[in-house]
């Protein structure tokens, strides 16, 4: 199905902005420049032995355009300053030659398109992370292709979300480096591989979330500020200015993330965004910017995930009660809870946490940190209630690309508390009544690490990242050498080897991960809406143990999961709902890497809900009533 054509111009409106294919051989150019002198297009005409070709534009408002006939999709063009400066388009959708060089024709409407037949909402996604320079060998949108009925069919994800995309320095890059927005990074495969991506997704019934960053720019390649006021000295971010959301002649910086929101969910049939880091974009205005592009992009029938570490509710709560509206936002207390429970790890914000209690508060209500807590990282009370928020509207997880990523080296959890640790982690995130999120060779305990990568052409630039990031870690008792970003051994560390699942213990791992998949999906306890409202989960400080008990809507299903946090074994009395239940899973199953089963085949619970268990170490017990 092909994308919708979209109008270049308009008589009742302002121009398009971009390039756009008008019709045949025509297309329209349009930039937003509302402070420059004067500006012209230059078109580049190699293909034929033409040559650049310059062409005034014509300003209109605050934009200058021009429509132009002869072209072809893949053409370079690119716009020249009076004083002989050439920039690519802001609004670029492709950079074959890098984020310095020329912009190409991109003709969305040619882009391969193939709906999801079946969407379900966000609520009820198993969300998969991937990076795509590191998840495959080939460090393509073609490579992942290749593993999409892996993740749909053997492990049981529902959607996966794709790491930043747009253009970046050089071909090594979290993505969070990108300069030009609305283009695709040309070494991942260009605007087509990742319309290829999307379109194998879909056919494999797995959701697409492409990870987007609006609230700052890469520093190399950053041309914005050239054409207008894209940045504002009202605040400072840990990249600078930040954005111009609020400040004079905003709307045209408002308009150009709305667009982009749009594209990718109209033109590359993306199902949702996930916004990167939300508390960095600055908005005072009566109606904040995130608000207002979750509206656009869920006009054009996407969902919008935002990242945040606020710990405050206004971003999904709806839009009428006013809130920001977004769908689900990433909530960072779980996984702290966890890895401080998991490791012992006391440094930096880790400080916070370190309670089976604080782990059982963030199942329970998404935030250990809702306003009635004094943080001791931050020297004072910190969040808001999430009173009337579901918690289906939480993503949560026990890794992610920031939580490993930011370590000084790039450290799995189970390089830190070892697979079995990993695995009870694992059952508590994926048997949540919220959003679960994995990272990439997280199901099978992936013995690479994922540390930060760069691959800045600015040598003083790049100096200065390899310098910042050793200073970074400050706060962190983490010792070792910090591996450079710059070097390209610290990538190639990085990248999967997916037959790794195949070998012990990483076989094991996989496995434990399928069947919570499994259980996830098919048992009638965990599914439904306001699923929070159907459990009851407790923390056993003392003997570093949570008990999450769930049930069915018709409450005729339950199932318990008994957690063990401890690294000795504990006899914990524990309080379980009274009756008799079965053993569904245990971590100690050969099956799974463990030694052997210790979990008594039944349990039977007297009147008095409480029953006296020997639990070993670092083990987690499932059982469904009989």
């Amino acid at each position: 199905m092909p994308a919708e054509k979209r109008p270049p111009t308009g008589t009742d409106g302002p121009p398009a902005l971009g390039a756009w294919r008008v019709e045949g051989d025509r297309w329209s150019f349009g930039v937003w420049a509302p402070e420059a002198r004067g500006l012209a297009l230059e078109v580049l005409r190699e293909r034929d032995g033409g040559g650049a070709e310059r062409i005034a534009l014509e300003r209109r408002g605050d934009a200058l355009v021009a429509t132009v006939g002869g072209l072809v999709e893949g053409d370079l063009y690119r716009y020249v300053f009076p004083d002989g400066r050439r920039r690519p388009d802001p609004r670029t959708r492709r950079q074959p030659e890098g984020v310095h060089g020329p912009s190409a024709l991109v003709d969305l409407a040619s882009l391969p398109r193939r709906p999801l037949e079946r969407r379900t909402p966000v609520s009820d996604w198993v969300i998969y992370e991937l990076h795509v320079g590191t998840f495959t060998p080939e460090g393509t949108f073609d490579g992942v292709v290749d593993e999409l009925g892996y993740l749909r069919n053997e492990l049981g994800v529902d959607a996966i979300e794709i790491m930043p995309v747009s253009p970046f320095p050089g071909t090594r890059n979290w993505g969070y480096d990108g300069v030009h927005p609305f283009a695709v990074q040309e070494s991942y495969g260009g605007p087509a591989g990742l319309a290829r991506l999307v379109a194998a997704a879909h056919e494999r019934g797995l959701a697409v979330v492409l990870d987007v960053v609006y609230n700052h720019l890469g520093p190399e390649g950053n041309y914005l500020r050239e054409f207008g006021p894209y940045f504002t000295h009202k605040y400072e971010t840990p990249w600078g200015d930040a954005l111009n959301f609020d400040d004079a002649r905003s709307d045209g910086v408002r308009a150009f993330f709305r667009d982009n929101a749009i594209q990718w969910i109209r033109d590359y049939g993306v199902d949702a965004l996930r916004l990167d880091a939300v508390q960095m974009i600055h908005d005072a205005s009566p109606r904040h910017v995130v608000a207002e592009i979750a509206e656009a992009a869920q006009a054009h029938g996407g969902f919008v995930i935002a990242e945040s570490d606020m710990n405050d509710p206004v971003t999904v709560r709806p839009r009428p009660e006013g809130g920001w509206g977004v769908d689900a936002q990433w909530s960072d207390d779980l996984h702290h809870s966890i890895h401080d429970l998991l490791t012992g790890e006391r440094s930096g914000y880790y400080i916070d946490y370190g309670e089976a209690s604080d782990v059982a508060t963030a199942l329970r209500r998404g935030f250990v940190y809702d306003g009635t807590r004094q943080s001791k990282f931050r020297g004072k009370a910190f969040g808001r209630s999430t009173a009337g928020i579901p918690c289906e509207r939480h993503v949560v997880c026990l890794q992610n690309h920031d939580q490993v990523g930011n370590r000084a080296r790039g450290d799995r959890i189970a390089a830190l508390a070892g697979v079995e640790g990993a695995k009870v982690g694992a059952a508590a995130v994926l048997l949540s009544p919220e959003i679960p999120l994995l990272f990439m060779g997280e199901e099978y305990a992936a013995p690479q690490p994922f540390p930060f990568f760069t691959s800045h052409g600015d040598p003083g630039l790049a100096r200065a990242v390899t310098e910042g990031r050793r200073n970074e870690f400050a706060a962190f008792a983490w010792v070792g050498e910090v591996p450079d970003p710059q070097a390209e051994a610290t990538f190639a560390s990085a990248v999967l080897r997916l037959g790794d699942r195949h070998e012990p213990p990483h076989d094991g791992v996989l496995a434990w991960h399928r069947e919570l998949l499994g259980l996830r999906h098919g048992h009638p306890a965990l599914g439904g809406s306001r699923r929070g409202d159907r459990m009851i989960v407790r923390g056993y400080d003392t003997d570093r143990v949570v008990t999450m008990e769930r049930w069915s809507e018709d409450g005729r299903s339950r199932l318990i999961a008994i957690l063990a946090f401890a690294r000795e074994g504990r006899v914990p009395r524990l309080a379980i709902s009274p009756g008799e239940w079965g053993r569904k899973l245990d971590t100690g199953d050969p099956r799974f890497g463990g030694d052997g089963v210790a979990s008594p085949a039944e349990l039977r619970v007297e009147g008095s809900g409480e029953i006296e268990l020997a639990l070993p170490p670092l083990g987690a017990w499932i059982y469904e009533s009989c």
